[in-house]
């Protein structure tokens, strides 16, 4: 069976284009942007937060699946980065976005928890773990990706992986599955 998703957001070409022009190499991948579709679409009148904007592939794909009900938060460090996520999808009212790290912002925040937290970035995965996890609401999904090594990673980051893994799969609060393909995904719903 061929697992290339059929149905791509009409955004995603110019992104793509926007993110080899500054170099941006990092984008998430297609099945896993199809799988944020498919999860958003789950949730009508959901709340999603998205940690690591990027140049906007991943938010592209969970608006392409929301309903008009649905929002967005994105997070993203780097201004410049974001801010071709900005130019494109920047007019839909569904989607804000916060130019700040990721770990102040999930520090900072006081409002509703969300039906869909994707952890694209280490802030949320790496660091803030638990806090990220806190803004999951009940029945709600946490999907982080990037488990298979990856370029550029550092010497010891393969046993991050598997302590971020294990801690994941002790939690009582939530039920995770490892899925296998992709960039590598964990995926955990909370239980709750």
């Amino acid at each position: 069976m061929d697992d290339t998703p059929g149905r791509t957001p009409a955004t995603l070409h110019p992104l793509r284009a926007a993110a080899r022009e500054t170099g941006f190499t990092l984008s998430c991948e297609e099945r896993t942007g199809n799988l944020l579709a498919v999860l958003a679409a789950a949730r009508p009148g959901g709340r999603i937060l998205e940690l690591g904007t990027g140049v906007g592939e991943g938010t592209a794909w969970l608006l392409s699946g929301m309903d008009g009900a649905s929002s967005l938060v994105t997070v993203e460090l780097d201004p410049a980065v974001q801010a071709v996520a900005r130019r494109q999808l920047g007019a839909d009212p569904r989607v804000t976005f916060a130019a700040t790290d990721g770990g102040d912002w999930l520090e900072a925040y006081d409002g509703e928890p969300f039906d869909l937290v994707f952890a694209d970035t280490w802030p949320g995965k790496f660091t803030h773990l638990g806090r990220a996890l806190e803004l999951v609401a009940p029945g709600g999904t946490y999907l982080i990706d990037d488990l298979f090594p990856q370029p550029g990673w550092p010497e010891d980051h393969a046993a991050s992986v598997e302590r971020l893994l294990a801690e994941l799969e002790e939690r009582e609060d939530f039920r995770s599955v490892r899925l296998g393909w992709a960039s590598g995904l964990l995926m955990a719903v909370r239980s709750g």
